[in-house]
């Protein structure tokens, strides 16, 4: 990792960017899995304050020594912190529909979120929205719809809150693409993990209650910091390695991940109609990753902060 200011530069290396990709979304999946396990047993703002402490920990003990002051230098403070409290909201809204709906089906309507992100890009941030976006848009409803469909068997309220989180995620990718230009990498992972580990920690003498966790749950405990920032960095990293045309649809491996492990940890499996649905997902992301785009590296947005992460 570099110690200048400047950001590390893209290079063709496409089996190394999928490698990358496909670590990332297993990690985000064990997250998801990790997260829903220990939400059965702890309230949700303590296993957050769990997970946002240890990435902050995480990055002070690694990162720091090798960035130093660029780590929490930034040009637009008030956006990174929004985008970081983003992040935040997402993360305990994904974990209050993780406690009513399974992994699966969470995950697929979480990535509903980039399709929007296109969508709204052209409005917000001016950029050119073409018509295949508007038939990823189509296409993901669908999807969707499927997945949440009346007498599908998903608590309704599960569903509020995972459709919640795909709200708050549209601000964080926003503000990822806005601050791409300008900040660093590192600096906007530091301070998504430092607003976490402050806002969650707070309440931390009123929400740390429940049975002394077993040894095993001290494991999962460590493994929710590491694995969401070594998720993260992986798939920052992946698009500095392979153009967005590849990486982008290989980030749909975290649905294939979602309901392997869902499935091995808990039983679920989900029904075919649902499976068509998140089919459907992730057939709207292909769509709109490989979107017409001209005149630049496509990945080059991306590679500063991976703008379509999920906020969780």
């Amino acid at each position: 990792m570099s110690t200048t200011s400047a950001p590390a530069p893209l290079t063709d290396q496409p089996l190394r960017g999928l490698a990358l990709i496909i670590g990332a979304t297993l990690l985000f999946a064990y997250n998801d899995t990790t997260n829903k396990l220990l939400i059965t047993e702890y309230n949700v703002p303590m296993v957050a304050a769990i997970r946002y402490i240890g990435h902050c920990l995480l990055m002070l003990a690694i990162v720091a020594p090798l960035h130093g002051r660029e780590m929490v230098r930034t040009q637009r403070t008030g956006l990174v912190l929004i985008r970081a409290g983003s992040l935040a909201i997402g993360s305990l809204l994904v974990s209050l529909a993780l406690q009513r709906m399974p992994v699966a089906e969470t995950t697929a309507i979480v990535y509903l979120c980039p399709v929007l992100v296109v969508l709204l890009s052209g409005p917000l941030l001016k950029e050119k929205v073409g018509p295949m976006a508007w038939v990823a848009a189509v296409i993901g409803f669908a999807g969707v719809l499927l997945i949440a469909r009346p007498g599908g068997g998903l608590d309704p309220l599960g569903v509020i809150f995972v459709l919640g989180n795909v709200v708050v995620s549209l601000t964080y990718n926003l503000l990822s693409r806005v601050l791409a230009r300008t900040e660093r990498t590192m600096a906007m992972l530091f301070y998504s993990a430092l607003v976490g580990a402050i806002g969650f920690g707070i309440f931390l003498p009123w929400t740390m209650h429940g049975v002394a966790p077993t040894p095993l749950q001290v494991f999962l405990f460590i493994g929710l910091g590491v694995s969401a920032w070594l998720g993260h960095y992986l798939f920052t990293q992946s698009y500095r390695y392979a153009p967005a045309a590849l990486v982008a649809p290989m980030t749909y491996m975290h649905l294939v991940w979602a309901g392997i492990l869902g499935w091995l940890v808990f039983g679920h499996a989900p029904e075919p109609i649902a499976l068509g649905g998140m089919a459907l997902v992730a057939l709207a992301g292909i769509v709109s990753a490989f979107r017409p785009r001209r005149g630049e590296r496509p990945a080059q947005l991306a590679a500063e902060d991976g703008t379509t992460e999920r906020a969780g």
